[in-house]
């Protein structure tokens, strides 16, 4: 941002546009941290975005072209592997 023009003041959505459900995030970090737990399924809240894909046009014109370089699973593992460490320090 810092970068950016001086007369913009943001904010900007860096996040990754790659749609996916609570679901398919829940059973993935399931997965990856090899964890027992069971999903329990809720009613949605009433005002719960049907859509959870962020729109980063506003991002890849104003950050110089900026796009994400990390896709889902990734991230998560290496968000699993950090705090496995922390925690066995």
């Amino acid at each position: 941002m810092m970068n950016t023009r001086e007369e913009f003041i943001g904010p900007v959505n860096i996040g990754n546009p790659t749609e996916f459900s609570m679901l398919e995030l829940a059973e993935m970090v399931i997965k990856l941290t090899k964890s027992k737990s069971k999903l329990t399924y809720m009613p949605l809240p009433q005002d719960d975005p049907t859509q959870r894909k962020p729109e980063i046009s506003l991002a890849r014109r104003e950050l110089s072209g900026w796009e994400p370089k990390v896709n889902l699973q990734d991230g998560l593992e290496k968000t699993i592997f950090y705090f496995k460490n922390l925690l066995n320090k």
